[in-house]
């Protein structure tokens, strides 16, 4: 199956949610949430993270996660990474409590595939595109045909080096010419369905008046994580990060790199 075939399984196989003019979602992306140790790449970013789904909660946004949640290709057990970060997890019993919570899998947590659906269908009912939401590993065969190799090589290979600074050459964010190739699959799959199509995997954050491809972005960022709001039949790219007032003070601050694009 190539990868147009992959990204139509995964859009078929969607739970449904309603987008309306009253809706409101935050779409956040590759967390990669570890175990705390030096090889968790969330751990620089989870006050970040955690001041930001505080200020959703408390706006009422409903909390969509679209894969790569948790960091299963260099853990093998989520019952660490869940008490390594017990706080954000309550927050999203909280969440699935209020109705309020839906997340799918990505690659690196593929093994949750049993319990998770692959995408997220946002329908619309004010007569415009709908949202498609899904993690964007079904447009890289070596991450999502071959993923228990991928995941072997990561856990084995890769997550050693990654200490000495040698990247992983198989990982979509960490290869410009995977990420292009990526991104073109997925810019066709969105014309090709003329609906929005909203994914993560590669890292590398987008939204564009007129371009039917977004993307979240993720929360591994060294300056920052950013995610996708939709209110009022709009769509915004923001980014959370540290600031700093004059007296030195640390704060953390909400930034908006795109602003009320809208859903047609």
């Amino acid at each position: 199956m190539n990868c147009g075939g992959r990204i139509e399984r995964a859009v078929c196989e969607s739970v449904t949610l309603p987008l309306h003019v009253r809706s409101r979602y935050v779409v956040f992306g590759d967390c990669h949430r570890g175990t705390g140790n030096m090889s968790d790449n969330f751990l620089q970013n989870r006050h970040l993270y955690a001041a930001a789904l505080k200020h959703y909660c408390a706006e009422n946004f409903f909390y969509l996660e679209l894969g790569d949640g948790e960091e299963l290709w260099e853990n093998r057990s989520q019952e660490r990474i869940m008490e390594c970060h017990s706080d954000m997890y309550d927050i999203f019993r909280c969440l699935k409590a209020h109705g309020r919570y839906c997340r799918i899998y990505g690659n690196h947590d593929m093994e949750l595939k049993r319990i998770l659906p692959e995408g997220i269908c946002l329908k619309n009912q004010e007569g415009g595109r709908d949202i498609y939401i899904i993690h964007g590993h079904q447009a890289d065969f070596f991450n999502s045909a071959c993923w228990r190799l991928s995941r072997f090589l990561v856990r084995y290979l890769w997550k050693p080096l990654e200490l000495f600074g040698v990247n992983d050459p198989t990982s979509a964010a960490r290869n410009y010419r995977k990420v292009h190739k990526y991104e073109k699959c997925m810019v066709q799959a969105a014309k090709r369905m003329d609906s929005y199509l909203l994914a993560g995997h590669s890292h590398r954050p987008h939204l564009m008046e007129g371009e039917l491809y977004v993307n979240a972005g993720s929360c591994v960022h060294p300056q920052g994580i950013t995610a996708i709001e939709i209110e009022h039949m709009q769509m915004s790219l923001v980014k959370w990060i540290v600031g700093s007032k004059k007296d030195g003070t640390l704060y953390v601050e909400r930034e908006v790199l795109m602003a009320d694009v809208p859903i047609l």
